[in-house]
């Protein structure tokens, strides 16, 4: 499975003093860094490290399906 799919949410901390890159799928995967690039460069190994673990230990690896309110369309 490739992370590509998974929806990052990429924002500034003021309380951390960090660029925070959290994914809504993936409970609990997210990571930090000094720049928006180096979070997005950390939280993508975070994302295959969240991912192997999850198959080692016979979890279920959810389908990207976070959406953020501003692509949500009507049906």
């Amino acid at each position: 499975m490739t992370t590509r799919h998974y929806h990052i949410n990429l924002f500034w901390s003021a309380e951390d003093k960090a660029w925070i890159a959290d994914v809504p799928d993936l409970k609990s995967c997210s990571a930090h860094g000094a720049s928006p690039a180096q979070a997005l460069a950390e939280v993508e190994k975070a994302m295959v490290a969240w991912i192997e673990v999850a198959r080692e230990e016979g979890h279920a690896i959810p389908p990207p399906r976070y959406r953020p309110a501003i692509y949500a369309t009507r049906a």
